[in-house]
């Protein structure tokens, strides 16, 4: 019996759905309906008089000066909870997301809940709105379609009080971001037996009709007709069809075009080097995170109103070791006609990501990045709350990072160092999908940029960031969507490199 057969296209994402059907609002005072309603309160700053306490009453009930300290405070109506956001003259985007999902997760018995944000005042109130939607909404979510019963509750109503107009904006906004990484995350929490290449493409095809944006599916038989040697490689040993996922997004009057190639290995076993069976391979089915991002930005533009004309090539299969599967010492074609000498079967990610990388230069656009759980190397050099970027155009760069700024999605740039390029020399072919050295990072990077010729250029390597840790408050165990939101930023501000 096939495992896919029974499910409908979009029956196991239903995240994006629940943030949206969430009633996301901006108003002077909590509405009736709101069982919890939170008070945001800043160190040295005068309590809101809501609360009906003074800071010495506050600070006995055990109130402290830390972000996202929670503090219950009875009332004859809702629970109320003063939210602690630290010094309020040094209050960002970034703390105010961490205070929303500590009291998310304070009031987790409650559906109607309330935040009002009037105490804070050293930024605006569109972007306080935005961030605590935000982290209100990021903390309460779970993947829990294949429970029998959730059981967690979900957010059904969430109220920004707040007097200013603009709160009514930046809160619409901040449920738009929430629900993109929503999405990421139930694409990458998926697990492989329900979620394939082939049902990838069909649930980008439903989310293109409900969005506003073009999806080709380009089966097997169109990927040998195109020379997609990377992905065909490295499906060799899979029982499941590849698919290479072509999105466009084009609004009217765009001001640039951008692109963006996702890694989707929608479950990596190694191949041939099949991975030792541990957490990490467990996990494996987030491999196709990159992926994920991308078609979560891309639903949000039409939304958010991007000018930015943006094609995503997702390149989705799984690696699988069998009979047929791709051998160490195997050479392979990639679509410009590189040959690649396969040294690792378990460096794949770059073997389907160099022919998407070719598909954006021959699509002529103004830049391409890529974005993908790489590499192992750059995890161990970040850590798991930064993820890598590298590129061959410092403007493209710095638009990568102040997206990452903005959305607490932060990335840090780490060098091409090309000397190192020597490690991916073959004896036998162009060149060899892995180095031998130290910096395997870098040789990944260096490999990619051997496909995009002068194309501007920037990859973000998520291998660290993709599954959640101890991290940041609204991050819920399992995968983060991490690269949603920064995709999102990046589009809607895009300016092409005038290199």
């Amino acid at each position: 019996m096939n495992p896919h057969a029974s499910h409908g296209p979009l029956e196991h994402t239903p995240s994006l759905d629940d943030a949206n059907r969430a009633s996301v609002s901006a108003a002077a005072q909590a509405p009736g309906s709101a069982t919890a309603l939170g008070v945001l309160v800043g160190a040295n700053a005068a309590v809101p008089a809501q609360l009906g306490l003074d800071r010495a009453a506050l600070e006995a009930a055990g109130l402290t000066d830390k972000v996202g300290a929670v503090v219950a405070i009875p009332a004859s109506g809702a629970v109320t909870y003063a939210i602690g956001v630290g010094d309020e003259a040094k209050v960002d985007p970034a703390k105010l997301r961490d205070a929303a999902a500590a009291f998310a997760k304070a009031a987790a018995g409650h559906e109607n809940v309330a935040l009002d944000i009037s105490g804070v005042r050293s930024i605006g109130a569109g972007q306080v709105a935005q961030s605590v939607v935000e982290g209100v909404l990021l903390a309460r979510y779970r993947y829990d379609v294949l429970r029998s019963k959730s059981p967690a509750k979900q957010v059904r109503e969430l109220t920004v009080v707040s007097s200013d107009t603009s709160a009514t904006a930046g809160a619409a906004a901040g449920q738009l971001h929430a629900a993109a990484t929503a999405l990421a995350r139930d694409l990458a929490n998926t697990p492989h037996n329900h979620l394939t290449a082939a049902r990838f493409g069909d649930i980008a095809t439903e989310l293109g009709k409900r969005y506003g944006f073009e999806v080709e599916v380009w089966d097997k038989e169109r990927l040998v007709a195109e020379r997609i040697g990377g992905v065909l490689g490295v499906n060799a040993g899979s029982a499941e069809p590849p698919r290479v996922i072509k999105l466009t997004y084009s609004p009217p009057d765009a001001t640039a075009r951008l692109a963006m190639v996702g890694k989707g290995i929608m479950y990596d076993s190694g191949g041939i080097a099949i991975k030792p069976g541990d957490a990490v391979h467990a996990a494996m089915k987030n491999d196709m995170s990159g992926s994920a991002a991308i078609l979560a930005a891309v639903t949000a533009l039409a939304q958010n109103g991007a000018k930015t004309a943006v094609t995503g090539y997702l390149m989705c299969t799984d690696s699988m070791p069998s009979g047929s599967a791709m051998a160490l010492g195997d050479v392979i074609t990639h679509r410009d006609g590189t040959t690649v000498e396969v040294v690792n079967t378990d460096a794949e990610g770059r073997l389907v990501m160099a022919d998407g990388l070719v598909l954006a230069v021959e699509d002529k656009h103004d830049a391409v990045i890529d974005i993908a759980t790489l590499t192992g190397a750059c995890m161990r050099a970040l850590g798991t709350e930064v993820a890598g970027v590298f590129g061959n155009d410092q403007s493209l760069v710095d638009q990568v990072k102040v997206a990452g700024d903005a959305t607490d999605e932060p990335v840090w740039q780490l060098p091409l160092v090309q000397s190192y390029g020597k490690q991916l020399d073959s004896t036998v072919a162009d060149m060899k999908n892995l180095g031998y050295g130290e910096g395997g990072a870098i040789t990944a990077a260096l490999f990619l940029e051997r496909f995009v010729d002068d194309l501007p250029w920037a990859h973000i390597d998520i291998a660290g960031v993709a599954q959640s840790t101890d991290g940041r408050p609204w991050h819920t165990p399992g995968t983060t969507g991490f690269g949603a939101r920064l995709l999102v930023e990046l589009a809607s501000n895009f300016t092409a490199p005038k290199g």
